[in-house]
């Protein structure tokens, strides 16, 4: 896998075939993310890999009935153990760690020929009580999975020069 190429590929899916994903190949994502680093190596991403449809459809119902989260086969839900862990530039280090873990099991998902979508739009509580995560954990995120019905045009990204300083602002 050429990994720059994988990335420089992305698109984001959000039509999925209703075609299963093979359990090797969710072992694969969910080790991407078991691999990615975190703050004094915390490690404090918990995972729930959804892929019962009576399961599939109460998270659809929580993500406000967005139709791309109806049809993806697999939903990943994010989890933190550890909510109240600041780093000391002051900042929490749940969200970064769990956008780390979030970007290794996309990319995998790409090198498994898998489309990927990243979604924070959804009840956390409904979603907690329907997988049954403790009360002091929060589902930082939804990542669904499948295979791409459809692939979308790249958008355009900005030039590099608009992103990058070198030394100073």
């Amino acid at each position: 896998m050429e990994v720059l190429k994988e990335i420089s590929d992305w698109v984001t899916i959000s039509n999925f075939k209703p075609d299963s994903i093979p359990q090797e190949s969710l072992d694969r994502i969910v080790s991407a993310a078991q691999r990615a680093p975190s703050a004094k190596n915390r490690q404090p991403w918990r995972l729930v890999a959804v892929r019962k449809r009576d399961v599939l459809e109460k998270i659809y119902s929580a993500a406000y009935m967005e139709e791309h989260v109806g049809k993806a086969p697999v939903i990943i839900a994010v989890c933190t153990t550890n909510v109240d862990y600041k780093m000391p530039n002051g900042q929490l280090a749940y969200p970064i760690d769990i956008g780390i873990s979030l970007a290794f099991m996309m990319v995998q998902a790409r090198a498994e020929g898998l489309g990927a979508h990243t979604i924070t739009t959804y009840d956390e509580e409904q979603v907690r009580q329907i997988l049954t995560v403790p009360y002091q954990m929060r589902v930082v995120a939804l990542l669904l999975l499948g295979y791409a019905e459809e692939t979308p045009l790249q958008r355009e990204r900005r030039p590099l020069d608009q992103l990058l300083a070198y030394d100073h602002w």
